[in-house]
C-alpha cells in the first residue's frame, strides 16, 4: 500500500491551512451547510471510523463499521472548536493512519467489512483504505 500518498496530502494540507483566517474557516454558505471547520471536523470522525475499519477487518471479516456523519457533527459542535485544536487532532489522526496502514500485513488486504448503513454491502480493506484517501482529497478540495 502506498500509504506515503497520505503523508504528503496531510504535510501539503497543514502548510495550506495555515492561509485560511478563522473566519474563513467558520464561514457558513446556509445554516444546513458544514463550514470549513465542521467539514474538517467530519475528516476528523472520518479518520475515527476508518482506523477502526483498518484495525477491525484484520481480524474480524464482514463486522459492520458505519457512523451517522451529519450527527457526529453536531454532535461534536465543531463549528465552536477553535481550528488550531482541530487541525492538530486531523493531523494526530492521519499521521496514526499513516502508521497503521504502513503495518497492514498483505495477506489482510482482502478481508472485507460492511462500510453501509442499510442494506449490506462488503469492501475489501484495500479498497476502504483508497477509499479513505479519494473521500478525504474530496472533501479537502470543499476546504
Amino acid at each position: 500500500m502506498n500509504y506515503q500518498i497520505l503523508k504528503n496530502i496531510v504535510n501539503a494540507e497543514l502548510q495550506r491551512f495555515e492561509t485560511i483566517s478563522e473566519e474563513e474557516w467558520s464561514y457558513k454558505i446556509s445554516p444546513e451547510k458544514w463550514s470549513r471547520k465542521e467539514i474538517l471536523g467530519h475528516l476528523c470522525d472520518s479518520a475515527l471510523t476508518n482506523i477502526r475499519r483498518f484495525v477491525v477487518t484484520q481480524y474480524k471479516e464482514n463486522d459492520n463499521i458505519v457512523y451517522d456523519q451529519d450527527f457526529w457533527v453536531k454532535a461534536q459542535n465543531y463549528q465552536n472548536i477553535p481550528v488550531s485544536e482541530l487541525i492538530v487532532l486531523w493531523k494526530s489522526l492521519n499521521f496514526q493512519i499513516v502508521h497503521t496502514v504502513e503495518n497492514i500485513p498483505d495477506e489482510t488486504l482482502k478481508r472485507t467489512c460492511d462500510t453501509t448503513k442499510t442494506v449490506p454491502q462488503t469492501f475489501t480493506l484495500e479498497y476502504i483504505v483508497q477509499d479513505y484517501i479519494d473521500h478525504l482529497q474530496y472533501h479537502l478540495k470543499a476546504i
